[in-house]
């Protein structure tokens, strides 16, 4: 039995609406269309192959502007396949509208998501706009990247080498985002008490610089999160949250953020955890997948992206999720990163380390999230022999960090 999903939709016969998801995938990614199959994903086939095949090509071309990268096949069990490949000259619109999928269902564009396909076809993104504002000041940015990049002067040409500035078009939007003011959203910030009802403190970082917003965020973190304790008669700093995954938090919100979207990036700071959630969503070329193994990176802005790694405020693209998973490496308690299809969640917990043994940490290390494994899969994993494995395991449940279900040859043990 077939079943749709986001790249495959299924048509018992051809009838118009199907065009409206050629548009979607011509518009966002490839995908395919199988005609003669039924909502249940059972095959009925086509009677007329070859005039369904000319019906469709026909429509194909008579309905969708500009004419999308197509081709059919026909199959032994009579049906059509119709494969449509993702197009450089978006948007591609049917009947002068652009479409996307929606999990399985196809749907029309809002008018954001209409003026970045007409970007994407210039080549251009959001940021490389020419800024509605061309009065700017960067008091602000010329301080901090002479001091991160110990230049001498802050002039026009330090702007056209950061591509701020063109001479035919001026200040872009990203440079407006970095300008001592602007009209942009910024950065939400809340601290709350013992509920969500309880709000200790507000401050909204906008209008401002980005560069700005991402130190003062980091200022109000250091008074939340910081303490000091006195050890072998010496004061020490500790940090609740590790500051270093709170700062590839923040900047992976600014960098990544969809700045066309009028809305706040929201840090919520909880006694156990923040919380920061920023508009947008992933890029349409990069799976949820993707975006959690931190891998590789489509840059949504790459002007803001490379200003902040030059600064040395992110060490290189795509290692914000490996860093920050890294960072909670010793502590049983772990990130989480939660991804819509309109914004992107990261949470941090508060450290809640743990001394583990040579022999813990081969299975506790060896052991994936969410997977349960049996006695005998843990001795493959670690290489531990029987009685090793089992006091490890037990000390291991002992700790908090592993958790036994089941009785016999039925036990399983799995990360908590």
């Amino acid at each position: 039995m077939i079943r749709e999903n986001q790249s495959l939709e299924l048509k018992e016969t051809v009838s118009n609406s199907f065009l409206k998801t050629v548009s979607a995938f011509a518009n966002y990614h490839d995908g395919e269309i199988i005609f003669g199959v039924n909502d249940e994903g059972d095959i009925v086939g086509i009677e007329d192959i070859q005039k369904t095949c000319l019906s469709i090509e026909n429509q194909i071309n008579d309905s969708i502007k500009p004419k999308p990268d197509y081709s059919l096949k026909t199959n032994l069990d009579r049906t059509i396949t119709l494969s449509v490949k993702k197009g450089q000259n978006t948007p591609y619109r049917y009947h002068g509208k652009a479409y996307k999928r929606n999990d399985t269902a196809t749907i029309e564009v809002d008018e954001i998501e209409e003026n970045r396909l007409v970007l994407q076809g210039m080549n251009l993104s959001f940021e490389e706009l020419p800024s509605k504002e061309q009065e700017l000041f960067f008091d602000y940015l010329s301080r901090k990247i002479k001091e991160a990049l110990d230049l001498e002067s802050f002039n026009l040409d330090t702007l056209k080498s950061l591509t701020l500035f063109h001479v035919k078009t001026g200040y872009n939007n990203a440079a407006a985002l970095f300008s001592d003011t602007n009209s942009f959203p910024g950065l939400d910030i809340v601290v709350f008490g013992s509920s969500i009802n309880v709000m200790k403190r507000r401050v909204t970082l906008a209008g401002q610089s980005i560069l700005k917003q991402y130190y003062d965020a980091l200022d109000i973190f250091r008074q939340e999160y910081v303490y000091e304790v006195i050890e072998d008669g010496v004061r020490k700093k500790k940090e609740c949250v590790p500051i270093d995954a709170f700062r590839e938090a923040v900047a992976n919100a600014l960098i990544h953020r969809a700045w066309d979207i009028k809305a706040n990036t929201k840090i919520e700071m909880h006694p156990d955890r923040i919380i920061t959630s920023s508009p947008g969503g992933l890029m349409p070329e990069m799976t949820e997948e993707d975006y959690r193994k931190g891998n590789f990176s489509y840059l949504r802005n790459p002007i803001i992206a490379n200003i902040f790694r030059r600064m040395n405020i992110i060490e290189a693209f795509a290692t914000g999720i490996k860093r920050i998973n890294e960072l909670y490496r010793n502590s049983s308690s772990k990130p989480l990163f939660d991804v819509t299809q309109g914004s992107i969640s990261v949470t941090l917990p508060l450290l809640n380390n743990i001394e583990f043994t040579a022999n813990e940490e081969k299975i506790f290390y060896g052991m994936k999230s969410n997977i349960s494994y049996t006695r005998t899969e843990v001795e493959t994993i670690s290489s531990l022999n029987k009685d090793t494995v089992i006091r490890t395991l037990n000390s291991l449940i002992e700790k908090g960090v592993i958790m036994k279900k089941g009785s016999g040859k039925a036990t399983v043990y799995r990360k908590r």
